[in-house]
């Protein structure tokens, strides 16, 4: 059985940082993809970073790029989020996620509760 467990959210200010965890189990970093999606109240969802299993290799938006990163650390199947300089427009629900088929680029079918980000003064 496929598990996403988020943690890591809260409230922070302007420009800080905030690093979000994503342990899974069910599923192995060696074979899937995972990544980050958001969504903001009256707004679209939008996919934040995700992580190949293959190769390591990392995606981001553009809204994000040069001050988000994402990792992973598969002895302990976990993915991290590291979310620095954040803005109040990073204020969002956000959500650990598998895309479709496993691999980035394609839609996310499955994923977390989400947690809660606020970045305000």
């Amino acid at each position: 059985q496929v598990q996403l467990v988020e943690s890591g959210g809260g409230l922070v200010q302007p420009g800080g940082s905030l690093r979000l965890s994503c342990a899974a189990s069910g599923v192995t970093l060696d074979t899937y993809d995972i990544g980050w999606f958001r969504q903001a109240p009256g707004k679209e969802r939008e996919g934040v970073s995700c992580i190949s299993s293959r190769s390591g290799t990392t995606y981001y938006a553009d809204s994000v790029k040069c001050r988000f990163t994402i990792s992973r650390d598969k002895a302990k199947n976990t993915v991290y989020l590291q979310m620095n300089s954040l803005r109040p427009e990073d204020t969002a629900v956000y959500y650990c996620a598998i895309p479709r088929f496993g691999r980035c680029g394609y839609e996310y079918n499955y994923w977390t509760r989400g947690t809660q980000v606020t970045v305000s003064s």
